[in-house]
This record gives structure tokens, sequence and C-alpha cells, in this order.
């Protein structure tokens, strides 16, 4: 069985956290990283948009501004998705496609999302694989509810995905944060969503803490992929890189409110 660099739990905020992404993933581009499958939590919570969504559409940044949520621009695609501290555990999976033995993007996603779905199958949980469809990208659902979702960027022959496991679920305080431009209310948003969205503690009726999670995840993977975790670090070119992304791109309200500067 071939070895998959694994970067356990650790947490940053949203800036550090989308730099080492994308520093792993030129790594990777250029052979000085291998495969890697990162694990990480944000701190201070966040809000990440889809690279080419526009933030006065899909965040209430008044509200962020004043209790301290980052809002930060994904390279990758995908809409917007508020990552609670407290209530969730976030994956990137950085890989040479061909390692996934997968035809096209959905057959990714699925490759992918089978090792979140059996690390859901390990903590007690059933889920299935969802398609999406010109909206929205491929997800994890339980009873027709949202409890894993995710975004993908290619460069070259490699990809990056990396998406959310929701642990728990405040719809209050993530409509608090994300705009969604029908509601005339926040219970209006929250109600419709409560029909649309899920997290492990809902399905299982008990918490599930990220140490918890990241251990079923690590093994998810390993299944699915048929490759074996074997814990790493960052090397000095991904950290260095990291640093640069960091100051330089997504520390930056040019990065973060205008869509015209986005260059990847």
């Amino acid at each position: 069985m071939e070895s998959l660099r694994l970067l356990n739990l650790e947490t940053r905020n949203a800036f550090m956290n989308m730099a080492i992404d994308e520093a792993i993933l030129t790594a990777r581009t250029i052979d000085k990283a291998p495969d890697t499958l990162r694990l990480y939590l944000w701190n201070p919570s966040a809000v990440s948009i889809g690279r080419n969504q526009q933030v006065v559409n899909e965040v209430q940044m008044e509200n962020c501004r004043k209790l301290g949520v980052n809002v930060v621009r994904r390279i990758s695609g995908g809409g917007a998705v508020f990552h609670d501290f407290q209530g969730e555990i976030t994956y990137a999976l950085v890989t040479k496609i061909a390692n996934l033995h997968a035809k096209d993007n959905l057959a990714v996603y699925a490759k992918v999302y089978a090792g979140i779905k059996d690390a859901l199958r390990i903590l007690g949980i059933t889920a299935d694989f969802n398609e999406g469809d010109e909206k929205n990208c491929p997800n994890l659902t339980v009873k027709g509810k949202k409890l894993s979702g995710s975004a993908q960027i290619y460069k070259r022959d490699i990809v990056l995905q990396h998406g959310t496991l929701l642990l728990d679920l405040n719809l209050e305080k993530m409509f608090t944060f994300i705009r969604v431009p029908w509601a005339k209310t926040l219970m209006e948003v929250v109600n419709v969503a409560k029909s649309r969205l899920t997290s492990a503690k809902n399905e299982l009726g008990h918490p599930v803490s990220a140490e918890t999670a990241a251990n079923a995840l690590t093994i998810g993977f390993k299944n699915a992929l048929t490759l074996q975790p074997v814990e790493g670090k960052l090397t000095s070119y991904e950290q260095e890189l990291a640093k640069k992304l960091y100051q330089e791109k997504y520390a930056t309200d040019d990065w973060n409110l205008n869509t015209k500067s986005i260059l990847f």
C-alpha cells in the first residue's frame, strides 16, 4: 500500500488555512511534496467564499466585523461556507488525479467522498453521495440533508479538494454571517435550512469531538483510497510559500473583496 502524508488536526485562522492549502497544491505540482491529507479547524470562526463569488452578495460583512469572524476567498469554486470553530472539521486532499483512478471531476468527488462516507460509517452514520447539479457541488447527505460539502481546484495533473464535515449545527449563528438575498428575516432562512442541513450531533444524538472525527476521516480515507496515512509535516518550501501567500494574498482585502484582482 502506497503512503499518503497526513497532516494531523491543527487550528489556524482562515487566511493561513487557505495559504497552506494552496502551498501544498503548488508544491505537489512541482514534486516538492507528496500526496497529502490535511485536517484542520478555523479559529476564529470564518466565512469562506468561492473563487468567483462577490462578497457583497454572499456575506453579512458588518456582522462579521462586529463579531470577529474572518472572511476569506478560496481558490476553489463552490459557494459561501460558514466555518464554525466549535461545529465542524475541514479536510484538504491534494493528490495526483491518476492516483485516484478517476476519469473526470465527478469521479474524483465520488472517490474522495467515499472516504468521508466510510468515516461517517465508523461514527455510526449512513450517508449518501449526491452528485449535485449546476448550482451545487456534489455532497454527502443523510436522509436528504447535507452533512458534508466541498469544492475543487485543478492545477496540471493535481487536484485539491477541500471541504467540511458538520459536527454540530447552529443555523442562527450561520446565517448571521452568510447572506441569503431572498430571506426577509433570519428565522425565515433558518426554517428552510432545517430541512436541508444536518450534523453528526443531530444524527447521533450526542456530540462528536473534532479529534474523534479526525481519526475516523484518517481511517476512512485509508480504506477508500487504499493509501497508508503516514504522519508528516510541511516541508520548508511549503512553510515559506504559505507564509508568503498569507501575507501577500489571503490576508489582503484586494484578494478577498475584489474579484477583478484574482489571478491563480
